[in-house]
């Protein structure tokens, strides 16, 4: 059992050390985006003996403090993965549940006024409620003019490519192209151009919780070049520790896109 004097004093040393890693930030190293995939909620209910409804309610909570974090060191834009297209595919009594706590946590993002809400993801693939929900954050906040929060519903990176490419061919049939032309010259660029991150820079720095090292679908077009980092932290219990060493350790790696 931890007593008080302990715990003032753990909580002392995090706050040196907390302090230590923001003084140790170039504002010129830090990334313009981070893609953050959310894992761990349900081990983290299950580990503590609750509903898996209870670790996404805690994820949920996590993600605003996430954001101000993001947003404090100049983080532009955040892709917060909450639901896949596989998620999809639960079973209703923790899908239905899970898809209330996005609706509620989406319309908190936007009443906090701070961020510009841009849904990412199938949202033909969604119940209609939480659809709408996406699509009314996205107008009410298209004149913010902070940090860009892609919210990933219903999200799977291959689901993406196949809308771009085929929103590039109803683009291109419709002005009268071929596919024999199309074929000719279509580039990355023209497949870029359709993209749910359409007119973005591509996340510099991609994110996952919970000890598991894979993209899992998550951007899978635009992290070609990102850098990733793992925590072995389940999503609840990320801390801005867990956080500042991720960009730290983004901050110290030699990029060279390749080349």
């Amino acid at each position: 059992m931890r007593t008080p004097g302990k715990a003032k004093l753990r909580d002392a040393v995090y706050g040196l050390y907390e302090r230590r890693l923001l003084r140790s930030l170039s504002p010129d190293r830090i990334p313009r985006h981070i893609g953050v995939i959310i894992d761990g909620n349900r081990r983290w209910a299950r580990s503590a003996g609750n509903p898996v409804s209870h670790g996404h309610e805690a994820g949920a909570n996590k993600i605003s403090e996430f954001l101000e974090w993001c947003d404090d060191v100049g983080v532009k834009v955040v892709t917060v993965w909450m639901l896949s297209t596989d998620n999809l595919t639960r079973p209703a009594d923790e899908l239905e549940p899970l898809l209330r706590i996005i609706e509620q946590t989406v319309e908190e993002l936007t009443s906090i006024g701070r961020w510009r809400i841009h849904p990412v993801g199938a949202l033909d693939l969604l119940p209609g409620t939480t659809a709408e929900v996406l699509k009314a954050a996205e107008t009410a906040t298209q004149d913010v003019e902070g940090m860009i929060v892609n919210v990933a519903v219903g999200y799977g990176g291959r689901r993406e490519l196949a809308d771009a490419v085929r929103a590039l061919l109803l683009e291109e049939a419709a002005k009268g192209v071929s596919l024999e032309e199309l074929a000719d010259h279509v580039d990355v660029e023209h497949i870029a151009r359709h993209l749910y991150t359409k007119g973005q820079p591509d996340p510099d720095l991609v994110i996952r919780t919970s000890g598991e090292q894979r993209l899992g679908g998550f951007l899978l077009w635009q992290s070609a070049l990102s850098e990733f980092y793992f925590c072995e932290a389940l999503w609840p219990d990320f801390r801005h520790v867990d956080f500042l060493r991720a960009v730290r350790s983004y901050a110290q790696r030699e990029r060279r896109f390749g080349t």
